[in-house]
């Protein structure tokens, strides 16, 4: 099993990029945001619990996201691996997680770093072509915020435990993809 971890602020490019490595490694993509969503739109009782911060830019309690990712990790069963997309958060998650991988493969942890102008572009353009109502001007000032106080430790954590590496998030989107194959394929 090989498991990923893609890293890095809001507007990024985590979700696209996650998309194409789960194609190209027949990884699961697990998309915490996508997956939050879904139970939103659903207006199921975490849906119907989590709207409000996730309106707000906030992050979902680790309780809530834990259960959601280990429920996936579980119905998935024996597969080649997992990418996660927005997962982990906090420090919390991520020792959960490696706790919950100790008996398979501990992740990789790709960081896609991307400059904040860049990143404000991105995610105004995103909320304009897709309508989420989380990529608005105020949320997304929020939503960096968070970030920077509660999710950004994570790099010194894995630091720490020799499983990250930084990429170059700004090119085009193959460009940035090209620069994270390497890296894979490197530890692989």
């Amino acid at each position: 099993m090989f498991n990923i971890i893609i890293f890095g602020p809001p507007g990024a490019g985590k979700g696209t990029q996650a998309q194409k490595i789960s194609e190209s490694y027949n990884l699961i993509h697990l998309s915490t945001g996508a997956l939050l969503r879904k139970e939103v739109s659903k207006q199921t009782p975490i849906g119907r619990q989590v709207q409000t911060v996730m309106a707000s830019g906030g992050l979902v309690s680790d309780n809530i996201v834990d259960e959601i990712i280990e429920n996936e990790i579980k119905r998935n069963g024996q597969v080649a691996g997992f990418i996660f997309d927005g997962y982990p958060r906090t420090i919390h998650q991520a020792e959960r997680l490696d706790i919950f991988l100790a008996s398979t493969a501990l992740p990789l942890v790709l960081n896609l770093e991307v400059g904040s102008e860049e990143l404000i572009t991105r995610l105004k353009l995103r909320g304009q072509e897709s309508g989420r109502a989380d990529d608005n001007e105020k949320t997304i000032a929020n939503r960096l915020k968070i970030y920077t106080e509660q999710t950004q430790p994570l790099l010194n954590f894995y630091a720490e435990k020799k499983r990250l590496i930084s990429v170059n998030g700004q090119g085009s989107i193959e460009e940035i993809y090209t620069r994270l194959q390497e890296q894979i394929n490197n530890k692989k």
